[in-house]
């Protein structure tokens, strides 16, 4: 159920949105290291094994009541289709690239929110909104540097996870208004953990370190905790409100980068990822002025 729209709620959406930003920059950070010594798909699975863990305790405290109150099965199952091939994405592009790039890469998520709105929700983008579009576009393309010695086809995978993480918000929020966000966030993990057994499964290698088995933990409660704060979010805020407010995660995910693996992010990836910044806060602030309006 959505709140009323006034300024505390929006606030305690955005201070809600900022720790799930938070939580996915650590999820990252874990899955990289992971990733360097399990397979992709193990990674993948094992997260959403742990997330699901994680969220049985408020379920089974509720005594599954919530289950009832699922209004939107085809909705939930898209949703519950669609985290495991972004996650699955998004954590082969950490095996190549650095946390800053697929983190600016992610900027171009609430441009791509704008633009499918247009298409899916009807809304109407004007010329303003479009050169912010473009430029966005642009800025992303900085960033992947085609046809240059730093470009890296993984980048593709980032990008792919975008598209997919923008429709994702758009489901998100639109559950929000009919289905309990903890159940949304059972249900998506409970997908996952159903449709990547087959595949993550049959290359199983056991972790044989402690860190290995602390970290898939982290990704879990990271995870799991990440995604429930953006589902309580998108109640207390609309989601053009929330989307800008993504740009902080570039910030955890430099710092852990730089902490964790030494990475410092390149002059092509700052520079983009201030082009892409300034356009989604161009669209912010076009979309205040007609609330305002």
């Amino acid at each position: 159920m959505l709140l009323p729209d006034s300024a505390r709620n929006r606030l305690v959406g955005i201070g809600i949105a900022s720790l799930a930003y938070l939580c996915f920059a650590v999820l990252d950070t874990s899955a990289k290291w992971l990733v360097g010594s399990l397979p992709v798909l193990q990674v993948v699975w094992l997260r959403f094994v742990t997330h699901v863990l994680f969220m049985m305790v408020p379920m089974a405290r509720a005594g599954g009541r919530k289950f009832h109150k699922v209004r939107r099965p085809g909705l939930q199952l898209l949703r519950a289709s669609m985290l495991p091939a972004m996650t699955a994405l998004n954590f082969w592009a950490l095996q190549y690239l650095q946390l800053a790039e697929t983190g600016a890469i992610q900027f171009a998520v609430p441009i791509l929110v704008a633009l499918f709105a247009s298409w899916l929700l009807g809304e109407r983008l004007d010329t303003g909104r479009w050169i912010a579009v473009l430029v966005g576009f642009a800025g992303v393309l900085v960033i992947v540097r085609p046809g240059t010695a730093g470009f890296h086809p993984a980048i593709f995978l980032s990008l792919g996870n975008a598209v997919l993480y923008a429709l994702f918000n758009l489901l998100t929020r639109r559950l929000a208004a009919t289905d309990p966000p903890a159940v949304t966030n059972l249900l998506s993990a409970l997908g996952a953990v159903v449709v990547l057994a087959p595949f993550a499964l049959p290359a199983w290698v056991t972790p044989t370190q402690w860190q290995q088995w602390l970290l898939i933990a982290l990704t879990g409660l990271a995870g799991g905790t990440g995604h429930l704060c953006l589902a309580h979010a998108h109640r207390f805020a609309p989601a053009s409100t929330l989307a800008p407010f993504l740009y902080q995660q570039i910030l955890y995910m430099t710092l852990l980068g730089f902490l964790v693996f030494g990475d410092v992010p390149g002059k092509a990836v700052v520079i983009g990822a201030a082009i892409v910044i300034a356009s989604g806060f161009y669209l912010l602030w076009r979309e205040r002025r007609v609330d305002a309006g």
